[in-house]
């Protein structure tokens, strides 16, 4: 089977594009940032870069205007994933990770095999693509881009959030702890600290174990706990604990205690210990 297929991200200036195809493609050129993962089959192209063949797992790219073309290693359909980034969001996520602006950047590799980078594109892809897009609040989405771009774009390491004051993750964390209904973005949390966003990003983990949308999350599901366990009807408790909806707190409560909220509930109800 033949096609392709166009994804909703949720994200501005984002398209996810998925193909399987024995076509050969003539030369043509992008507006976009080009990333993605080939599947299957394999793929030669010739572009500004050279000619170059990417096969399964590799990670393949291509920059804004590149002349290049494709066609299929022995005539055979392969299957890829891209994500298209505009120069725009470009800009966006080239600030939070400490680089120039899309006019002065380039993707240096048009095909990797990088399985770190292959790992990240797929964890992107699932999350982005593959989750609930319409659930998918904009701190997870820019953390997850954010997380895999970094390295792709050239971006330096200056080793100034190596030696973040703890005062700042502190107050990163407090902003949470105090508002775990808002809805927080990365880039507001890192205008507090003083810090890019992928500073932010990197100094919350290092210091928590927990990305800013991870510990939301968590910090929301203790609080949908509490609520359960004290007889709030299960739709009310989601709503009241800062999630879309039931079934987006059930996937998070089971995750962290590994039963439902009606089981917990329930043993609650009939006074049954409920510990974590």
């Amino acid at each position: 089977m033949a096609g392709f297929a166009a994804h909703s991200t949720g994200v501005e200036g984002l398209q996810a594009v998925s193909g399987r195809s024995a076509h050969c493609f003539p030369r043509h050129t992008h507006d976009d940032f080009g990333i993605g993962l080939v599947v299957s089959g394999g793929q030669i192209s010739a572009s500004g870069r050279g000619q170059v063949e990417a096969g399964p797992g590799n990670v393949i790219t291509v920059n804004p205007g590149e002349v290049h073309d494709g066609k299929p290693v022995r005539g055979e359909p392969r299957q890829w994933h891209m994500f298209y980034l505009s120069p725009a969001l470009i800009d966006k996520i080239g600030e939070g990770l400490d680089v120039g602006k899309a006019a002065a950047l380039e993707f240096h590799h048009p095909v990797m095999a990088d399985g770190e980078a292959a790992i990240r594109f797929a964890t992107a892809w699932r999350d982005i693509v593959g989750g609930d897009v319409a659930r998918l609040s904009p701190l997870a989405a820019e953390e997850t881009l954010l997380t895999f771009l970094h390295g792709r774009l050239g971006s330096r390491r200056d080793g100034r959030d190596t030696s973040l004051a703890a005062d700042k993750i502190a107050r990163l964390r407090a902003l949470i702890d105090d508002d775990v209904l808002g809805k927080h973005s990365l880039q507001s949390l890192a205008d507090e600290a003083g810090l890019s966003r992928f500073q932010a990003l990197r100094a919350f983990a290092r210091a928590t174990g927990l990305t800013p949308h991870a510990y939301l999350v968590e910090r929301r599901t203790q609080l949908a706990r509490r609520l359960i366990l004290a007889g709030t009807p299960l739709a009310e408790a989601a709503a009241a604990s800062g999630f879309a909806d039931q079934s987006h707190m059930t996937r998070a409560f089971r995750t962290r205690y590994g039963l439902t909220p009606a089981a917990a509930q329930n043993a609650a109800l009939a006074a049954i210990p409920f510990k974590t």
